[in-house]
């Protein structure tokens, strides 16, 4: 099972050295990947809009920047989003951010993305929230022209490209993995469709997620696809409404019950929520690196 580091921008608050200090340590210890989580602002409560599930004060580094800043540190781990909010950006510009990174990482990166939630960021950065669906579906067709073809041309309904080149190439061309977050069905169905794997954010039901990976296998069928070559990675978190929940990630051993569960139900990856370690007590980068190399070891031991 590939294990796979939810990075902490809090890290963020003990000086830019910090962040590298825990990128670094990641590799080391032997986890496979790091994932950055997105959100450019967040709306503060105001009447009329609906409540989101975080603070909106809660410090979120930029993904790519962050990203960029990590390649430097390490050789070995890959790099990506979890998930990049794709539709509330220009695909083009996007496609080049993530072509460099590709390229200044030396073939590293996997770009997860998902439509998000918040309505309010998408009026803030100019793009339209109801047609985002849509939207996503032609940034990912765009996305991978720019990659892989020397004349780019496409002609969708919201975005356009005559006779474009875009260099350097990604070193992964069309291969660079785009995997798609969010477990509505018309997410599952973009994954079947067009994702090479699916990142799930709280998988807690056995049954649910059966129905889920059968969705997505079921589409890929339909748009003449190999069901398996299509990755699953979830996110390891407490059930729903668990009093507890805050301190999940202090206990290893309920943390790695999960992963076998995950692991049973089909996923090959799972993610370890590192801001949710900082939560529950390890309150500095040195403390939140130490929890993830014995949590590492635990993991290693139990699922491979």
């Amino acid at each position: 099972m590939k294990l796979s580091v939810e990075f902490p921008s809090v890290a963020y608050r003990e000086g830019p050295g910090a962040v590298l200090r825990l990128g670094k340590a990641i590799e080391d210890i032997g986890y496979d990947h790091i994932d950055i989580f997105d959100h450019v602002v967040m709306g503060h409560p105001i009447e009329g809009r609906p409540p989101g599930p975080y603070n909106a004060a809660m410090p979120i580094l930029e993904p790519f920047v962050t990203l960029g800043y990590l390649a430097a540190a390490t050789t070995r781990v890959t790099l990506g989003t979890e998930v990049l909010v794709l539709p509330q950006r220009e695909p083009t510009l996007v496609a080049k951010q993530v072509s460099t990174l590709d390229t200044l990482s030396g073939g590293r990166v996997r770009l997860g993305v998902g439509v998000g939630w918040q309505e309010s960021e998408y009026e803030a950065l100019g793009e339209s929230f109801h047609d985002r669906g849509a939207r996503m579906d032609e940034a990912i067709a765009l996305l991978r022209a720019y990659w892989t073809d020397a004349h780019v041309n496409y002609a969708g309904k919201h975005y356009r490209a005559n006779e474009m080149a875009m260099e350097p190439k990604s070193p992964q061309a069309g291969r660079l993995p785009i995997w798609v977050g969010g477990a509505s069905e018309a997410a599952l169905r973009r994954v079947g469709r067009l994702g090479d794997g699916w990142l799930a954010s709280r998988v807690t039901d056995a049954a649910d997620a059966r129905r889920a990976i059968e969705a997505i296998r079921r589409h890929a069928e339909a748009a003449g696809r190999d069901p398996k070559s299509i990755g699953l990675q979830s996110m390891v978190a407490p059930p729903p409404r668990d009093a507890e929940g805050k301190r999940f990630y202090a206990e290893h051993e309920r943390v790695v019950a999960r992963a076998l569960e995950l692991q049973q139900m089909g996923f090959q990856w799972i993610s370890i929520n590192a801001t949710a370690i900082f939560q529950a007590g390890a309150r500095s980068v040195d403390a939140m690196s130490e929890a993830l190399g014995e949590l590492h070891g635990k993991l290693r031991k139990a699922v491979g």
